[in-house]
């Protein structure tokens, strides 16, 4: 490789080149510091390498072999991250919420879960600064949260058939619905155009009209002096003498490197940072890195995600427009009438002919193979779908670590064990029975429940008290001080909305607080 920083101790480190680590990527580098992104997938040209096509765009996933063990069976690769610069935001929705106040604080409100050692209004901010930078397009009114808009860009306009019988089952029900907020384009934005409804978002946008840091921060990062290294996946984060991270080593087409940093910062994502910790253990720090607490790897959550789909007589065609175009959260905060706490958001939600046919087949009702899924999908433009995002509650079982099994680089594969506590099961059983009803009120007949999983979280809480956390508000670890994590992995609970902005905010916020150790 012909590398700008090869011999050099760079200012900071990045692992990953996802949501987190796009973010920070520019900000630093903007602020004069010398980058170095390490990506252990490709760097991939849109126009060029995303295809409307569902089965060879599986590619954007992490498709590494990853174990799964508990009672939940958790869904791995595509459906749950991403692999390349860009990670997850190559392949997400581009559902763009924001926490409300009561999920930094539902130990203290609910009585469940832990606090977060920070308020919505640390974020509130960085949130602002986020949704103008990608120009957001939302509501004019949203009506729940903190935050009630205007959005920076109107909000999408036409919605998707499915989205406009979600609204009409809401109606019916006096449920409050509105315009999802997404970072996708509706109108021009810094010479990316807006969205034409292809519909095939989680397949990669090719025109940009979805956010990405793939096509947004990563190209001002490099403008800026960052220097990006796609295809190299890091095995080991290296530590001196004096207990400090000096910097990683990577493989890269078959040949281990080194890069030397006096700063790193983990953006791996929930999964592969705590494993990357665990797996750089050394006399030092026998239990892995920044792992005093033995919180590392734990209290791993992820977000219910159960779709009801319903048949109606008229044509849905779920292919069309973008995914998600319409949602409510009048289920969100806690409720003591329904005998659970904390809550969820319904989206509608499109899906493509292989995502249908996949999810029925593992129905709750009626799992379905053969001629009876065949039957069922040659209705498939007459089907109708929602999707919860249910908030799961951080259980310390509920944890990463490595197993006896070895992948190409030599390192031990991850081991995710996962099981739903009872107020966890019954959420989901409330939501879906509001998915049920808002089909049926909109004129659907249910067909089909399926269970799913979206969105890992946890595994590096944050924490004031080192001793029940990995890492400060800002992500420096509490025994590493030049060691950073900055993803999803810093969450302490799941909320009951997608996790993006937030991860975005944090990151955004991770890099101010570097920027002003870096002039101290």
């Amino acid at each position: 490789m012909k590398r700008r920083y090869e011999q050099d101790e760079v200012d900071i480190l990045i692992v990953g080149a996802g949501a987190a680590g796009g973010v920070l990527a520019k900000e630093l580098s903007e602020a004069g510091l010398s980058v170095v992104v390490l990506d252990a997938g490709p760097w991939r040209d849109p126009q060029k390498n995303f295809a409307s096509d569902e089965l060879s765009m599986r590619q954007l996933g992490w498709e590494d072999t990853r174990l799964v063990d508990g009672t939940v069976p958790l869904g791995m690769g595509y459906s749950n991250s991403g692999r390349g610069v860009g990670g997850g935001t190559q392949n997400f929705t581009g559902v763009f919420l924001r926490f409300h106040e009561s999920d930094f604080k539902t130990k203290s409100i609910d009585g469940v879960g832990e606090d977060w050692p920070i308020h919505y209004k640390d974020l509130e901010p960085y949130y602002n600064r986020i949704e103008k930078e990608i120009a957001v397009s939302g509501p004019k009114h949203f009506p729940w949260g903190n935050f009630r808009g205007p959005y920076p860009y109107p909000e999408r306009d036409p919605l998707s058939p499915n989205a406009y019988l979600f609204q009409k089952g809401c109606e019916a029900l006096g449920i409050q619905s509105a315009v999802t907020p997404l970072a996708i384009l509706s109108a021009p934005f810094d010479g990316r155009p807006p969205c034409i409804n292809r519909g095939f978002c989680i397949q990669g946008c090719m025109p940009n009209a979805k956010f990405s840091t793939l096509t947004v921060h990563i190209p001002k990062a490099v403008k800026a002096g960052a220097e990006i290294l796609p295809d190299c996946m890091v095995t080991q984060i290296e530590v001196d003498a004096n207990g400090h991270a000096s910097g990683v080593l990577f493989i890269h087409q078959g040949t281990e490197y080194r890069q030397r940093a006096k700063t790193v910062i983990l953006s791996a994502h929930a999964v592969e940072t705590p494993r990357l910790l665990l797996h750089s253990a050394s006399p030092q720090f026998p239990d892995g890195l920044a792992n005093s607490s033995g919180w590392v790897g734990r209290a791993i959550m992820t977000h219910s995600s159960n779709d009801v789909y319903a048949k109606f007589e008229q044509e849905v065609r779920l292919y069309k427009g973008t995914p998600v175009l319409a949602s409510t959260q009048d289920f969100y905060e806690t409720d003591p009438r329904r005998g659970y706490a904390r809550g969820y958001t319904i989206h509608s939600h499109g899906s493509r002919p292989i995502d249908m046919a996949e999810g029925i087949s593992k129905s709750t009702q009626d799992p379905l193979w053969g001629s009876g899924l065949r039957q069922a999908m040659l209705n498939y433009n007459h089907y109708g779908r929602l999707t919860m995002v249910g908030e799961v509650l951080p259980q310390w079982d509920n944890h990463i670590s490595l197993s006896d099994e070895k992948d190409d680089y030599g390192m031990p594969r991850a081991a995710v064990t996962f099981n739903y506590g009872d107020n966890d099961r019954k959420l989901i059983d409330h939501a879906v029975d509001n998915m049920q009803l808002i089909l049926k009120a909109a004129g659907g007949e249910i067909a089909f429940v399926v269970p799913d999983t979206q969105h890992f979280m946890g595994g590096c809480r944050m924490g004031n008290n080192p001793a029940t956390s990995v890492v400060n508000t800002y992500g420096q670890s509490h025994d590493i001080p030049n060691l950073f994590i900055c993803d999803a992995s810093l969450f302490v609970t799941s909320s009951g909305c997608n996790p993006t902005n937030t991860v975005m905010a944090l990151a955004a916020r991770t890099a101010d607080y570097i920027i002003e150790l870096a002039s101290i």
